[in-house]
């Protein structure tokens, strides 16, 4: 395998103290929260805390098919030192993810695949592609003993769902906190949430935990759609969007060198055993 390389520890992003940037974050917050109102209300779906798994056709695959995405995952985690910190990879996500502790191989962000990525992923780059509307998704890798602390999520009209892949043995003490619901990740088990209530995640075990994390178009009526699609247009605007777009290329690159390399180290080797 080859040597993993170094990549610097992101900084804290610098804040701007003038009143122009203030009244723009303000502006933004009171922007989203009508944008939500109006989600909320366009919504053909609960918005509740989780939602329930029925209302989606496309999911049932995911837990039919699921060992072969963990297959998959399995053979991405043996170059599991080139897989980035969520925070090299977003640097705003400074708060939550730390120390490389909470890491992401992305195969698809903001609408687009990766390519490179979702080539060492075929299986799961062809269930994913039958999402109506797929904004992200990554395999998301927490470390023994990690909590995420309590955030939300920008936009009402984006549901996450998350498929359990390697789940600790003792898996009622790796759990996810939606609003007031409390519930553990189960092997195989896939459950979709609202990520703009409050949540939080502990894995309070010895164990890594290993999911297939996605996120996907709320199903709304067309005035909730069209602020969706306003707002994602505006968001790709902004640094929120263009220094991961970056931060993804260049991830990836490393890791395709790696996984490139490490099979000329086993060409090489295998060519030297019949000398």
């Amino acid at each position: 395998m080859a040597k993993r390389q170094e990549i610097p520890t992101p900084e804290r992003p610098k804040s701007i103290s003038s009143g122009r940037r203030r009244f723009i974050k303000k502006l933004g917050k009171k922007l989203l929260q009508t944008i939500a109102r109006i989600q909320t209300k366009q919504s053909l779906v609960p918005t509740t805390p989780f939602v329930d798994n029925a209302l989606f056709d496309f999911l049932p695959v995911f837990e039919e098919r699921w060992r072969e995405i963990e297959k998959e995952a399995k053979a991405v985690l043996k170059f599991r030192d080139q897989i980035p910190g969520f925070e090299e990879v977003s640097p705003d996500q400074y708060r939550l993810a730390k120390a490389r502790q909470w890491k992401t191989f992305v195969l698809y962000g903001f609408g687009q695949r990766l390519e490179k990525n979702t080539a060492l992923t075929p299986v799961s780059a062809e269930l994913l592609e039958r999402i109506p509307n797929l904004q992200t998704a990554w395999f998301s890798i927490l470390a023994p003993g990690y909590h995420i602390p309590a955030h939300k999520g920008v936009t009402k009209g984006i549901l996450r769902a998350h498929l359990g892949l390697l789940i600790p043995k003792d898996y009622k003490k790796c759990r996810i906190r939606v609003d007031e619901q409390i519930r553990p990740w189960r092997p195989g088990e896939v459950f979709v949430f609202d990520d703009t209530y409050e949540h939080e995640v502990w894995n309070d075990t010895k164990e890594e935990r290993v999911i297939l994390l996605f996120d996907f178009d709320r199903p709304m009526k067309f005035w909730g759609r069209f602020c969706n699609s306003l707002m994602m247009k505006l968001m790709k605007m902004t640094a929120y969007y263009q220094d991961p777009k970056k931060n993804l290329a260049s991830a990836e690159d490393r890791f395709e060198a790696a996984v490139k390399q490490a099979g000329n180290n086993l060409e090489a080797m295998s060519d030297a055993s019949k000398k």
